[in-house]
């Protein structure tokens, strides 16, 4: 038994949608107890740190309904049923900001909620831009503005909360560890 292991009773399925799929587990708890956990299931997504030969970053304002505001992240998006990461960074890159890359390099995956949610996201980033000729058509319900700032401008986007994610925040942070 792994260190403290649920041990799942019963799994019912609630939901189902297009980006999520929730569930309620009934678990078992280290101590003997029962308590509920409800899951969301995702398929994981991808996300880019592209930085510009002026040594810009590119964001995308984006609105997000789940907080009622727009804010200002690097371009991400999901992964869809058997795409590869690398892949679905490069659509997501070409398809938000209008630049392609000739180079791609990991950074890191991480779990963006894991009390809730196995959404791993993995992060990659380029400085090896290329513009577009013809740029790629977002998702039909996908409507974002792309905005390129310098480090130091980034991070006060950071203080004043308009990059407010944890994923953007990570790149931002990321870039400042790294001396950019």
């Amino acid at each position: 038994m792994k260190k403290f292991e649920e041990k799942t009773i019963n799994s019912e399925q609630i939901f189902e949608g297009n980006v999520v799929n929730l569930r309620v587990d009934e678990v078992t708890l280290p101590n003997g107890e029962t308590s509920k956990r409800e899951l969301i299931k995702h398929p994981g997504a991808v996300a880019v740190i592209a930085i510009t030969e002026e040594n810009k970053i590119v964001f995308v304002e984006q609105y997000r309904k789940a907080l009622e505001k727009s804010i200002i992240e690097i371009p991400a998006g999901k992964l869809e049923p058997g795409e590869h990461p690398i892949a679905a960074a490069i659509r997501e890159l070409e398809e938000e900001t209008g630049y392609t890359t000739n180079g791609l390099h990991f950074v890191t995956s991480f779990y963006t909620s894991p009390g809730f949610a196995d959404e791993l996201l993995h992060l990659y980033i380029t400085d090896e831009l290329v513009k577009l000729k013809e740029p790629k058509s977002l998702d039909e319900d996908e409507f974002v503005e792309v905005i390129e700032l310098t480090l130091d401008e980034a991070k006060d986007y950071v203080a004043e909360e308009r990059i407010h994610d944890a994923k953007t925040n990570y790149a931002v942070l990321y870039l400042h560890a790294l001396g950019r």
